[in-house]
């Protein structure tokens, strides 16, 4: 937490949003196994940083998100 201090709003904010996505990422985990949890995990976050970076016109990132999915699908695709 902090160093024998309250937190401030902006930092109770940002550790409450922390604690939340660790109970997604555990529950995905629970409900499908590590692996496949794991993904989805990733799939969800990839999909909110993609939405926002889209919404600001930067589709760099969407690119490399394509790159990097495509080259996982080379890798494990008979």
């Amino acid at each position: 937490m902090s160093a024998g201090r309250p937190l401030t709003k902006a930092e109770r904010k940002k550790f409450n949003r922390a604690e939340h996505e660790r109970k997604i990422k555990q529950d995905l985990i629970a409900q499908h196994g590590n692996d496949l949890g794991t993904f989805y995990y990733w799939l969800r976050i990839t999909n909110i940083r993609g939405t926002q970076k889209f919404r600001a016109g930067d589709t760099a990132f969407i690119r490399e998100v394509a790159l990097a999915l495509h080259n996982v699908f080379g890798r494990h695709a008979d």
